[in-house]
């Protein structure tokens, strides 16, 4: 009883000296801010994807390079693409018109001398159709001549349509074999992967040797001389966001700095996974070095005030009430809140010892 009556009293003397802990509202800034998270990406980043069936042949580059829009990156080959391309050359020579210029020469020679038959035939036909009208001759040696001047006429005709119709097929054949060469030409140069932009190799994602397929992905190319910050904001915020707001920006990459940037665009569709809006702003002054998804966390600022009367937000119960030293609910008006502040309007002043509400 009597170890009982001693802890009770112990207990009592600790409670009655026990401080309570008070604080006054302070005069300061305040800003109202939506949170962001997201990952930097450079200037024109893509990820370059193969368009064809094959096995990786060679790589010409290696990450960190710089390279120039339209140099090759990496070769993709395949026999059933290279047995393609033999054909089309072998067919391309094979009609070629200048390789064919000897059956047109042929051609041109078998029309030259059927035209001097029947010149000739037409000469004797004349001539004999002369001596008849002079009645010297007979009547069969002018159906004759007449018959060999028709039968020469017949094959000069027929040579020259002849020469005409092999000029057009070969013509024909050389320019389909050319197109079907340039085709193939074409589909050739789909095994070689080309950087679209000037900038620089950030990653290679297959080795030679490798199977790839349309749509693997290759590389991943991007302009290192800027970066863009690529934000997800949730879509309960994001009706609040306008180009041109600042944005603080933190990396764990550059622990207790912060960044400051601005919104430049905002996309209008939302990702139904994440009930999220895609947002991008830039650096106003960006780091010394950065890399393609590096991950970040931003705060983009909605308004600002400066000179306005503070409390901890913990020391706000409600939204409306806090409590005086003495215990006292007392009413308030709240206008912007952050993290760890609110602004008080109107209800108390900066004489007034506020209580922190017990938890």
């Amino acid at each position: 009883m009597k170890k009982l009556v001693f802890c009770l009293l112990v207990f009592s003397f600790s409670s009655c000296h026990r401080k309570t802990e008070t604080i006054k509202p302070i005069v300061g800034s305040i800003s109202e801010s939506v949170y962001a998270s997201g990952i930097l990406k450079s200037k024109d980043q893509y990820v370059a994807y193969a368009t064809v069936n094959g096995i990786v042949d060679d790589i010409f580059v290696t990450e960190g390079d710089t390279v120039k829009a339209g140099a090759p990156l990496l070769s993709v080959s395949s026999e059933t693409q290279k047995l393609n391309k033999e054909n089309a050359e072998l067919a391309e020579r094979f009609s070629d018109f200048n390789t064919n210029q000897g059956k047109l020469n042929e051609a041109k020679l078998l029309v030259e001398l059927s035209k001097n038959k029947m010149k000739n035939d037409s000469v004797l036909y004349f001539r004999q159709k002369a001596l008849w009208d002079q009645e010297v001759g007979s009547k069969i040696e002018l159906e004759q001549r007449e018959l060999a001047y028709e039968n020469s006429k017949t094959s000069w005709y027929s040579a020259l349509v002849k020469s005409d119709d092999l000029y057009r097929q070969l013509n024909f054949s050389s320019d389909q074999s050319k197109k079907n060469l340039l085709i193939v030409s074409k589909q050739q140069n789909d095994f070689t992967l080309k950087s679209e932009i000037n900038g620089t190799v950030f990653n290679i994602f297959k080795s030679k040797g490798e199977i790839v397929g349309p749509q693997t992905p290759l590389a991943v190319i991007g302009d290192s001389r800027l970066f863009i910050l690529e934000m997800q904001v949730d879509e309960y915020d994001i009706l609040k966001i306008k180009i041109g707001l600042p944005v603080l920006v933190t990396m764990d990459s550059y622990k207790g700095r912060v960044f400051e940037a601005s919104v430049t665009k905002i996309y209008p569709y939302m990702t139904e996974r994440s009930k999220s809006f895609r947002v991008e702003a830039a650096f106003n002054r960006p780091p010394e070095i950065l890399y393609p998804n590096i991950t970040f966390e931003a705060n983009i600022v909605l308004q600002e005030k400066e000179n306005v009367l503070l409390i901890p937000r913990n020391y706000l119960l409600n939204d409306s009430v806090v409590l005086s030293k003495n215990g006292d609910q007392l009413i308030v008006k709240t206008g912007l809140k952050d993290y760890q502040q609110v602004e008080i309007l109107s209800g108390i002043d900066q004489s007034v010892e506020l209580k922190k509400p017990t938890e």
